[in-house]
């Protein structure tokens, strides 16, 4: 008998496609499937569990000794990568190629914000205040910069090429420079790179690499008054050295999703900090419906994969906390 445990916040079709994924490989009366919301997960069932289809608190997982597969509902592996969270044989998976259109989307949107200054006439509207805040910037002719250029990263960068900025690349690893770039590079370009941009966005892990990374030494390399975005996670970008750079001008501004920490402290200096726009971590989670289609997608994928013996997509590497694997396109589920 075969655990299944899946914490995804599935609808009964999407209950229906993964027992009929799993049936394809494996009569159904020996699987059992456990849908639970995430709050009502407890360590027993973790325990008890061969395969794990979404996310269930880390510490839970070190006794899971039939465990073969955990496939998380986000991108970001850093809490589950850690030593003695994962058993030894078990395999782990991300949620990588769901996220790229709602969080892409939304990273546009603070861009547009910032550069139309549509936060001040917000706050002006507020203040009944008929005022004109002058001069505003143009995404066309702008240089952005995109750090991290996996799915996320790639399709801020289409978009953004679409409507006219020129657009650098940075990932972790080489590969063949897509059409929307005019300059695919590595990590080690970043400081001659930075200082070229209007745009900064950043989507990378969080891994040993990316902490403060961009502290005050990488931010004073910016181009002054460009805009800095950050999607990946709050580790990234230490909050004081943030606040600094807004206060002194040399950013002209900032839009940030993730925080050092979350929920962000109401003492924090990050609220009061100029021309900063912050969403509490949610330009992914479930907000748009394509996301949760697509990580049902992967989850059946990768199900399949697990109970016939073959290679799943979106494997996390335990050393550097990225996906070691991405299935071809043409594999997905239509």
């Amino acid at each position: 008998m075969k655990e299944i445990l899946v914490v995804l916040p599935v609808e009964d079709r999407h209950k229906t496609y993964l027992e009929n994924a799993a049936a394809e490989i494996q009569d159904s009366e020996e699987m059992h499937f456990t849908y639970r919301a995430q709050k009502e997960v407890t360590q027993k069932m973790v325990e008890s569990a061969d395969i794990i289809l979404g996310n269930v608190p880390p510490g839970y997982l070190g006794k899971a000794l039939h465990l073969q597969l955990v496939q998380l509902g986000s991108a970001g592996a850093a809490e589950y990568i850690k030593p003695g969270i994962i058993p030894a044989g078990a395999k782990l998976a991300n949620a990588t190629g769901a996220y790229g259109l709602a969080i892409s989307e939304h990273m546009l949107g603070m861009v547009l914000m910032l550069m139309k200054k549509l936060n001040h006439y917000q706050n002006n509207m507020k203040a009944h205040d008929w005022k004109d805040e002058g001069q505003v910037k143009t995404i066309a002719g702008s240089v952005t910069l995109v750090v991290g250029m996996g799915d996320i990263g790639g399709e801020f960068a289409r978009k953004m090429n679409a409507l006219g900025s020129h657009v650098i690349g940075i990932r972790r690893n080489k590969a063949q420079k897509p059409d929307f770039l005019e300059g695919l590079y590595q990590m080690d370009a970043l400081d001659d790179l930075l200082g070229k941009a209007d745009i900064v966005a950043c989507s990378l892990p969080g891994t040993k690499e990316t902490e403060r990374m961009f502290n005050k030494e990488r931010l004073d390399k910016m181009k002054k008054g460009a805009i800095l975005l950050n999607v990946g996670r709050g580790s990234l970008i230490p909050t004081e050295d943030l606040c600094e750079a807004l206060k002194s001008g040399k950013l002209g501004g900032a839009a940030v999703d993730v925080t050092e920490t979350e929920p962000l402290p109401a003492n924090s200096p990050l609220w009061d900090a100029p021309n900063l726009l912050i969403t509490p971590h949610v330009s992914g989670n479930y907000h748009a419906a394509q996301i949760l289609e697509t990580i049902v997608e992967i989850a059946a994928y990768n199900l399949r994969q697990v109970l016939s013996g073959g290679n799943i997509k979106n494997e996390v590497d335990f050393q550097t906390g990225y996906r070691r694997f991405c299935e071809p396109a043409e594999n997905r589920r239509k």
